[in-house]
């Protein structure tokens, strides 16, 4: 067997750790605001949790189809575009999902239409990102480099 990951599977690691990455640097910059102790305890054990999965999804990066030693770009700016771009892409998962829930033909109708604005608020979220050099789609080797800083970035803070 081959030592380099599939095209197929090698997005799939660029999505979850993306979202890993996004989600971990939300928590991090949350924790300090959170007074109930339980809850502040939940908020450190999915730290350590989402550090965790980061750390063993980076230890794929080195087997990604990519290029190594591409210029570091500024992640901070990114991180702003790519938590709108998480948050558009699971709101078009959770109105699909309620669309197929929902028997009521006037909600249906309202969540499809909600669907369809949320489908070209992500549209538009992933063209500004592409312009704007954030989200390489189409060169995987530049999206694989940027997803190993932005991992990075998240288990710095």
């Amino acid at each position: 067997m081959d030592n380099t990951l599939a095209w197929h599977e090698s997005l799939e690691l660029h999505e979850i750790t993306a979202f890993n990455s996004i989600g971990l640097m939300k928590l991090k910059t949350t924790l300090p605001k959170i007074k109930n102790p339980e809850l502040k305890g939940l908020y450190q054990q999915a730290i350590k949790l989402m550090e965790a999965s980061i750390k063993e999804l980076l230890a794929f990066y080195p087997h990604t189809p990519r290029e190594e030693d591409e210029e570091r770009k500024q992640v901070d700016e990114t991180l702003f575009q790519g938590d709108l771009l998480v948050l558009t892409k699971t709101a078009v998962r959770n109105y699909g999902i309620a669309i197929t829930e929902t028997a009521t033909p006037a909600l249906k109708k309202v969540l499809v239409n909600q669907l369809n604005k949320m489908i070209q608020m992500h549209d538009d979220v992933f063209q500004f990102m592409y312009k704007q050099g954030n989200y390489p789609a189409y060169d995987l080797k530049k999206l694989f480099k940027h997803d190993m800083q932005l991992a990075k970035k998240a288990l710095s803070l």
